[in-house]
């Protein structure tokens, strides 16, 4: 099986290194702004000649979008804006204008109902201060080096990695891999490069291939999987949140540059706001070791897994527990999970998003009508099952896969609920101990009628 996986190393650069790295990050941002400018304009100049009355075909003729278009603009006025662009290696500039045509395109897509989810805005300018410095490499020499402690990049050299990168190595070396681009980054005062390979993976089957496991994420524990594992949140944000406050507030006594006086920032502004880096760049990194060990636990030994689609940008209007929802990641759960099974040859069903996985009794099938989020145990009135909230989803969503017999791998929409909450005491029909009760779908309202959705729900 043929898919794209990424290598990301930590680098070690010399001062020299990182200018020319910085060299090349501000060409692309020059390229960029310089783009978006020119095609701002032309807009501009077309709203304003529709407001004369002009016709369409009297208009300044529109600027392309595409990336092709965005190249042959700039390589007509690159003498004049950027006469030093010989300092710089193409892919500079080329990372710029890519990452205009891509927003530009997402912003057209996004008016024109093309693209679903939430609106997308018109792109912005970048600043040298807060846009992080990265710069994107696809030709050219591009490789590891023998002792895989040194790789090359176009115009930069050889660059030193902090770790050793013989896994990406070896695969090149076989065969089974391609380097098809690098891209160096700057994250938490460190420089990263990560290379975007062709990847030969071999048909990989889990160790159990015949169990389902439901899971149920949340924040007193970060999963709880329908065979009774309990994984704790480790809450790394609240952990490092006393040494946070005490780096902003040594920050905020530090004298920081003002734009509207042009003053610049003290080098002790400086050398705070990079501890500062440091310490959130180690709790994301921290949050990201302990989501892949989860999830690759999962997906390698387990044949199906049941997750909930969750909808996590309406959890964070709860201000509450936005921290601590953003905190436990529970969308990175769920995009791991989705590559990783088809990667080991499992399956991910993902249960619908109205499916009343808390409110249903993994004993009897009896939904209730309400489920306050303080109740942290499930009292099942009909058949008397009592059992921890959490669990009883967990259970509720394994049995859900028994619904479906989709075979292969790869995420499975599974519709689970007809978007109505059912009276308390309402049994489905017999079945076998252990399974969900799961409401009509794909059903129409009666004729005049119209169907009720619940937009808050308890879990």
């Amino acid at each position: 099986m043929k898919t794209f996986q990424a290598y990301r190393f930590a680098l070690d650069v010399t001062p020299a290194q990182e200018r020319a790295v910085l060299a090349h990050a501000g060409a692309a941002r020059v390229a960029h702004n310089w783009a978006l400018a020119r095609v701002k304009a032309v807009m501009d100049q077309r709203a304003a000649e529709r407001t004369y009355g002009m016709p369409d075909e009297f208009l300044t003729p529109a600027a392309g979008w595409s990336l092709p278009a965005l190249r042959r603009a700039w390589n007509a006025a690159k003498d004049d804006v950027a006469p030093w662009w010989r300092e710089c290696s193409k892919e500079a500039f080329n990372t710029g204008l890519d990452a205009l045509a891509r927003a530009l395109k997402n912003w057209s897509d996004s008016r024109s109902g093309k693209r679903a989810g939430h609106p997308v805005g018109f792109p912005r300018f970048k600043s040298r201060r807060r846009t992080i410095p990265s710069v994107r490499f696809t030709t050219g020499a591009i490789r590891v080096e023998p002792d895989r402690k040194h790789v090359v990049l176009p115009r930069l050299g050889q660059l030193k990695l902090h770790e050793s990168a013989r896994k990406l190595a070896r695969r090149v070396d076989n065969g089974t891999a391609r380097i098809m681009s690098a891209t160096i980054r700057r994250n938490g005062g460190r420089w990263h490069v990560a290379f975007c390979v062709e990847v030969e993976r071999a048909d990989r089957k889990p160790a159990q291939p015949g169990t389902v496991v439901g899971v149920d994420v949340g924040i007193k524990h970060l999963a709880v999987v329908s065979t009774g594992e309990l994984v704790d949140n480790p809450r790394h944000l609240t952990a490092a949140h006393a040494r946070m406050r005490h780096l902003g507030r040594a920050l905020a006594r530090k004298q920081g540059p003002d734009r509207r006086t042009g003053q610049r920032p003290s080098k002790r502004w400086q050398r705070a706001l990079a501890r500062l880096g440091r310490a959130h760049a180690r709790v994301a990194n921290l949050r990201r070791d302990g989501l892949h060990k989860l999830t690759t636990r999962l997906a390698r030994e387990h044949g199906t897994i049941v997750v909930e689609d969750l909808n996590v940008t309406g959890m964070l209007a709860n201000r509450r527990l936005a921290k601590h929802i953003a905190d436990a990641g529970f969308a990175e759960i769920r995009r791991q999970l989705t590559y990783k099974t088809q990667w080991n040859g499992g399956r991910l069903i993902v249960a619908d998003r109205w499916y009343p996985s808390s409110k249903t009794c993994s004993g009897c099938g009896t939904v209730r009508t309400k489920l306050a989020l303080s109740e942290r145990e499930y009292h099942c009135q009909a058949c008397g099952l009592v059992m921890d909230r959490d669990r009883n989803a967990a259970a509720n969503l394994a049995a859900l896969a028994a619904q479906h017999n989709t075979t292969g791998s790869g995420p499975v929409a599974a519709r689970g609920a007809d978007q109505k909450t059912r009276v308390r005491g309402q049994v489905a029909a017999k079945r076998e101990p252990g399974t969900a009760s799961v409401g009509k779908t794909g059903t129409a309202p009666p004729q005049g009628g119209t169907t009720k959705r619940v937009l808050v729900r308890s879990h």
